[in-house]
């Protein structure tokens, strides 16, 4: 494995697809998510603060053509990027009316805009939205994909952490999502208190099989004010080790499909909103481990990827 990169890299599958240097930013709309309204749950994920993920959001009272343009400026001026996703990061962007939804996605086919995706959730993804997405991207020219937040393949933990569906919405979202040809990427947090390395394993291979084209691993982050930061000062949570969490990305790793994009490896989130968060080291620190230990181990994502395709009978197979 010397000098072959040890996992795919994100950024370069971007530039092996699109041919420039392209980057991703963020936009964030004035909405929610079943799962604290009423509709589906009340309270939300445990571990998800009044922000969602949007640290790095401008504000939602501005269009999506504004933030857009904000971002493009300053990520071109100080990245050097040629061309841009426009990515609806918050909370659950197929939650909304579909005029709403069209006139959004619409909003952001701009110039240099490559590629649009959308997060969401398996319990949010329906054909009325895939096919908004579909008559978009046939009559704009422009790449649109999914963000699926999973979090965990374990359903004790989904329940645990009030996720709101199990493992089958998930299946069937993705199965959805590949009936209409958008490239999916899948959100998996490894250190969800409950989950072992076996879960960590499993999600791997069970994002391989369906064939997903890309994913972002999170470490886990306490954001003050939220059910799992009540849990975390009362001292009922455990936290695993970094150590422990390299040894789980590790692993997820070597069973990956070597095919797989990987966005991200570490949560990211503000000191000042959060109550722990990558062990109080910068996440590039971990990052920097992480690749000290696979080289050291010489290890590379897809070197258990040989469970699929009828394992137990290729002994017959000429």
């Amino acid at each position: 494995m010397q000098n072959k990169p040890r996992y795919r890299i994100y950024s370069e599958y971007l530039k092996e697809k699109y041919g420039v240097k392209v980057y991703k930013l963020p936009i964030n709309l004035p909405l929610t998510c079943p799962n604290r309204d009423g509709t589906l749950g009340n309270t939300g994920c445990i571990f998800c603060g009044d922000e969602a993920a949007g640290f790095e959001s401008l504000s939602n009272q501005m269009t999506v053509k504004e933030q857009l343009i904000k971002n493009m400026e300053y990520i071109q001026e100080n990245y050097q990027a040629q061309k841009f996703i426009a990515y609806f990061q918050n909370f659950t962007n197929t939650y909304l009316p579909l005029e709403e939804f069209r006139h959004y996605l619409i909003d952001a086919c701009i110039p240099d805009i490559v590629e649009i995706d959308i997060s969401t959730r398996p319990d949010c993804v329906h054909d009325a939205y895939l096919e908004i997405m579909a008559d978009i991207k046939e009559a704009k020219g422009i790449e649109i994909g999914v963000e699926l937040g999973l979090q965990t393949v374990n359903y004790h933990t989904l329940r645990y952490i009030r996720r709101g569906h199990t493992l089958a919405e998930f299946i069937d979202a993705v199965r959805r999502i590949q009936n209409y040809g958008f490239e999916i990427c899948v959100h998996i947090i490894l250190n969800l208190p409950g989950d072992t390395i076996e879960d960590a394993i499993e999600s791997a291979k069970i994002i391989s099989a369906l064939g997903i084209e890309q994913v972002k691993l999170h470490s886990l982050y306490i954001v003050k004010g939220t059910l799992m930061a009540e849990e975390y000062e009362r001292g009922e949570l455990k936290i695993i080790s970094m150590e422990e969490y390299i040894e789980r990305v590790i692993a997820f790793l070597e069973y990956l499909d070597p095919n797989i994009a990987i966005q991200r490896f570490f949560g990211r989130a503000p000191k000042d909103r959060t109550l722990f968060c990558n062990w109080g080291h910068h996440w590039a620190q971990v990052k920097a481990k992480l690749d000290k230990t696979m080289e050291k181990r010489d290890t590379y994502q897809g070197k258990n990827f040989n469970y699929l395709g009828g394992r137990g009978v290729r002994k017959f197979i000429k």
